[in-house]
C-alpha cells in the first residue's frame, strides 16, 4: 500500500510538471530541456559511456534548435537542418528496431554508443518540442495528446496484459509484455484518439487514429527496446529518480521513441494539404 501510494505521488509530480510547462513555450523547452538531461545520464550509466562528450552535444543540439524555433521559425536554413536530423534520427531508430529482432547483444562499441545517445535520445527531445510547434506558433495540444495517447496505451497494456496476457510479445527482453496487453493498448489508444480530437482544435478524427497507432506501435518498440538496454546492463530500471516507477528514461522511452515518427506523420499531413 505504502508503494503504492509513492507511485501515485511521484506520477502526479510528474504529470503536472508537464501539463505545468505546457502553458508557455519557454517553460516546456526548459522542462526538456532537464527531462533530457536525466534521461541522458540515465541512458550513459546503460551503455556504461563516461565523460562529458555526449552532454555538451545535447547541450549544443537541443539549444540550437531551441533557439531556432524561438527566433527563426520561418528561417530555411533551420526547416533544412529539422530534415536532415530527421532522417539521420529515423535511419538510426530503425536499426534500433533490427537490433531488438536479433538475439545477438546490441553493439556498443564506442561510435555506437555515441550515435546512440545523439540520434536516439537527444535529437528525440528535438522533436519532442518541434511537435509543440507543429503550426509555426506554439500550440501545444497535439504534445499534450500524443502524451495521452501514450499513457492510455501504457496502462491498458500493462492492464490487459496482467489480467488475460498470455502470448508473450518478446520473452526474450521483456517477459511481462503479451500479445494481448499489446492489442489492448493499441485499441484503448485508438478509442482515445476520438475524444482527443473531439476535444482539442487539432487534428481530424482520422488523422489521431493514424497518430494513435503509431504511437502505440512505434512507442511499444521503444519500450523494448530500453528494456533490452538494461537487460543488457542487468538492471531492473534505468534510475531511481522517480519513486516507484524507477528512472524518468523507464516513464519517456515511448514518447523518446515515437516522437520522430510522430513527427514525420504531421509533415507528411502537412506536404499534402
Amino acid at each position: 500500500m505504502k508503494e503504492l501510494v509513492v507511485r501515485a505521488i511521484s506520477g502526479i509530480l510528474y504529470i503536472s510538471l508537464f501539463l505545468l510547462a505546457l502553458n508557455s513555450q519557454h517553460a516546456l523547452i526548459g522542462l526538456f530541456f532537464v527531462f533530457g538531461l536525466i534521461c541522458l545520464a540515465e541512458f550513459n550509466k546503460l551503455i556504461q559511456l563516461k565523460g562529458i562528450v555526449s552532454y555538451l552535444i545535447f547541450i549544443v543540439l537541443y539549444m540550437s534548435f531551441a533557439y531556432w524555433q524561438l527566433v527563426l521559425i520561418s528561417n530555411d536554413g533551420f526547416h533544412e537542418a529539422i530534415q536532415i536530423l530527421h532522417v539521420l534520427t529515423i535511419f538510426v531508430q530503425l536499426f534500433l528496431i533490427r537490433d531488438l529482432f536479433s538475439e545477438k547483444a546490441l553493439p556498443l562499441f564506442i561510435t555506437k554508443r555515441y550515435i546512440n545517445t545523439t540520434l536516439y535520445l537527444s535529437s528525440a527531445f528535438i522533436f519532442i518540442i518541434l511537435i509543440a510547434n507543429y503550426y509555426d506558433t506554439f500550440n501545444p495540444n497535439i504534445l499534450l495528446g500524443a502524451f495521452i495517447l501514450v499513457w492510455v496505451n501504457d496502462s491498458f497494456a500493462f492492464f490487459i496484459g496482467k489480467s488475460v496476457g498470455k502470448q508473450k510479445l518478446f520473452p526474450r527482453v521483456s517477459p511481462k509484455k503479451t500479445v494481448e496487453g499489446f492489442l489492448g493498448g493499441l485499441f484503448f489508444s485508438c478509442i482515445a484518439s476520438y475524444f482527443i480530437a473531439k476535444y482539442t482544435n487539432t487534428l481530424d478524427a482520422t488523422n489521431w487514429l493514424i497518430l494513435g497507432i503509431i504511437v502505440s506501435v512505434f512507442g511499444t518498440l521503444g519500450d523494448l527496446i530500453e528494456s533490452k538496454f538494461k537487460r543488457q546492463a542487468k538492471v531492473k530500471d534505468s534510475g531511481v529518480i522517480m519513486p516507484g516507477h524507477g528512472g524518468l528514461l523507464d516513464r519517456l522511452d515511448s514518447i523518446i521513441f515515437a516522437a520522430p515518427f510522430i513527427y514525420l506523420f504531421l509533415r507528411i499531413i502537412k506536404y499534402v494539404s
